[in-house]
Formats: structure tokens, C-alpha cells, sequence
């Protein structure tokens, strides 16, 4: 429990509440809360892939035209985005090379960001807010990361 909490439980009856309230908030498991960040984080970007699938001559258009990267072609930037936008969601929802997946579309969310929808912050921070988490903390016990870093560690004698 934390200081907050422990100082919370000795005042007041209703301070006492709040302090067992907060006290049972921080035990849940990092684990519990990854679930929820990689599947939303996933569906964000599987469903951009199927929106860009279902008509891949107005995909090529939107990258010649709203989406045209100072930096890349348009069809290669269309094919990267599409097998990004596939390959990542898969990824997250097993919780295998999640960090990296995490990191990956980070990059593309910077991208979409600063060149093509600047005006769309909002939403892009709190993707981006939701795939800090995932990188720096992991996917949580619940996914094959954590199996093979379970096995490999046994494995190496750690």
C-alpha cells in the first residue's frame, strides 16, 4: 500500500473509504491494465487496415494526395502503412514483440502526426499515451513475451 493510501485509512470514516478505495485501485495488477492498452491500441490501427483494404485505389489516392509524405513515394508508403497497420495489431493482441510493435507504431503515429493530420492531436496523444505504456512497462503476464522470457530465463539458469 501506498504512503498516500496508509496516510488516507487513519483519518476520517470517509477518508478511510478513500484510502481503502486507492488501496485497492494500485493492487491491481499491471497485467489486468496492459490487457485493455494492447487490445485498444490494436483495434485503432486493424481497423485503419481494413478501412485502407477495402478500397485499396482510394488507399493509393488518399497517399498520393491527403497523406503525401515529403519523404517516401506514395505507394510504398501505402504498402508500409497497410503491412504496419496489419502485422502490429497481431502483435499486441498476443503480447509478442510487444515493445517493439509499441515502438513501431509510435514511429507511425508521429508520422501521421506531424505530417499528415497535425490538427488531430488529441486523439494521437492519447494513442501515443497508451503505447508509452506498453513500451516502457511491457505487455504484461499475459502474453507470450512473458512465456519466453520465462523459458528463456529458466533456460539461461537466471
Amino acid at each position: 500500500m501506498s504512503n498516500r493510501a496508509a496516510s488516507l485509512q487513519a483519518g476520517t470514516p470517509a477518508t478511510s473509504v478513500l484510502g481503502r478505495a486507492i488501496a485497492w485501485l494500485e493492487a491491481i495488477p499491471y497485467t489486468l491494465l496492459a490487457i485493455p492498452l494492447r487490445l485498444a491500441v490494436a483495434t485503432v490501427f486493424w481497423n485503419s487496415a481494413m478501412a485502407h483494404l477495402a478500397n485499396w485505389q482510394s488507399t493509393l489516392y488518399l497517399f498520393g494526395t491527403d497523406y503525401k509524405l515529403p519523404f517516401l513515394p506514395p505507394v510504398l508508403a501505402a504498402y508500409m502503412a497497410i503491412s504496419i497497420e496489419l502485422s502490429t495489431p497481431v502483435l499486441l493482441v498476443l503480447g509478442l514483440f510487444t515493445r517493439v510493435a509499441a515502438l513501431v507504431l509510435l514511429g507511425m503515429t508521429a508520422v501521421i502526426e506531424i505530417f499528415v493530420y497535425p490538427q488531430a492531436w488529441p486523439t494521437h496523444i492519447q494513442w501515443a499515451a497508451m503505447m508509452l505504456v506498453l513500451l516502457c512497462r511491457g505487455p504484461g503476464a499475459w502474453s507470450i513475451d512473458h512465456l519466453l522470457r520465462r523459458r528463456f530465463a529458466a533456460a539461461s539458469g537466471s
